[in-house]
């Protein structure tokens, strides 16, 4: 396991099972709008250069996201909370905060549900965005 900063969070990854495990990891399979508008951005390298620095690292494709969901309209653009499951540990989970940047908020946590994860390998965490993106579909929003 390397330890590691994601913002706040000291973690633990197991990088090795991290990668193994998106190597066979399908694209996020929601065909909303929504959905299909996040893979666009992910997939045409969009996304802040900080999440793609991130999971550069980590060996994971930003359009294999274990969760994506549209919030809500803000400031001129959409509101997505977006996640990815990593093997590994948080170290600092009871004293670690969201970071907020100039281009959207990250933290690590715990989802319970398997969203796009099924199966996916203990222990591990879930990194967590939330950043306001535009629309880039040639379709109504």
């Amino acid at each position: 396991m390397e330890k590691r900063n994601l913002g706040e969070y000291q973690v633990e990854i197991d990088e090795a099972t991290t990668a193994e495990w998106y190597i066979v990891k399908e694209p996020w399979g929601c065909e909303c709008g929504h959905c299909r508008n996040f893979l666009k951005l992910a997939r045409n390298n969009e996304l802040p250069d900080t999440v793609h620095a991130i999971l550069k690292e980590l060996n994971i494709a930003p359009e294999k996201a274990t969760y994506v969901c549209e919030i809500m309209p803000k400031d001129g653009g959409h509101l997505y909370q977006f996640s990815y499951r990593i093997a590994g540990s948080i170290l600092n989970e009871d004293t670690a905060k969201s970071t907020v940047t100039d281009w959207g908020e990250v933290r690590c946590c715990h989802e319970l549900y398997p969203h796009g994860a099924p199966g996916f390998p203990s222990p591990h965490f879930d990194l967590e965005f939330w950043i306001t993106l535009p629309w880039i579909l040639d379709e109504k929003q």
